[in-house]
C-alpha cells in the first residue's frame, strides 16, 4: 500500500490516508480482506501522530471500506456495490458541477456540452457499456 502525505495543501492529514485508501480499495489494488499497516506502523511509516491515523481508519470504518477484529487488525471490507455506486456518482457529480461552471465561463450552451459528452462517449469504449 503506497500512500503519499502532502504538507503543502490545505486538506487534513487523515483526509489524505482516507482518500489514499479508500481509491485503492476502489480501484481494487486493495482487495477483500487484505490486512491493512496497524495504526502504529502506519503512522511511524508516514511519520505522523497515531491519532491521525487512528482517525483515518475510523473514517473509513464508518464508511464501509474496511473492518477491525480486535487484536488482530484493520481489514479491507467486502465490496458493497451500492456504496461504491454512491461514492462513483457522488465525483461524477462535482465533475460536472465545474465542467458546467467551465462551460457557463466560456459561453458554451447546454446543447453544445450534451455535443461534446456525445462524441466523448462515441470515441471511449470503455464508456459505452451502458447506453441511457
Amino acid at each position: 500500500m503506497q500512500l503519499m502525505i502532502r504538507n503543502n495543501t490545505a486538506t487534513p492529514i487523515y483526509q489524505q490516508i482516507y482518500q489514499q485508501i479508500k481509491e485503492q480499495i476502489i480501484s481494487g489494488a486493495l482487495t477483500e480482506d487484505t490486512i491493512l499497516p496497524s495504526i502504529r506502523s502506519l503512522a511511524k511509516e508516514l511519520r505522523i501522530s497515531i491519532i491521525t491515523t487512528k482517525r483515518a481508519y475510523e473514517e473509513l470504518e464508518r464508511d464501509g471500506f474496511v473492518y477491525t477484529i480486535a487484536g488482530k487488525g484493520v481489514f479491507v471490507a467486502r465490496k458493497n456495490m451500492e456504496v461504491l455506486r454512491e461514492e462513483w456518482l457522488r465525483q461524477i457529480e462535482e465533475h460536472m458541477e465545474a465542467i458546467v461552471t467551465l462551460s457557463k465561463g466560456c459561453g458554451l450552451s447546454k446543447v453544445e456540452l450534451q455535443e461534446m459528452l456525445d462524441m466523448i462517449f462515441e470515441e471511449e469504449p470503455s464508456c459505452n457499456t451502458q447506453s441511457n
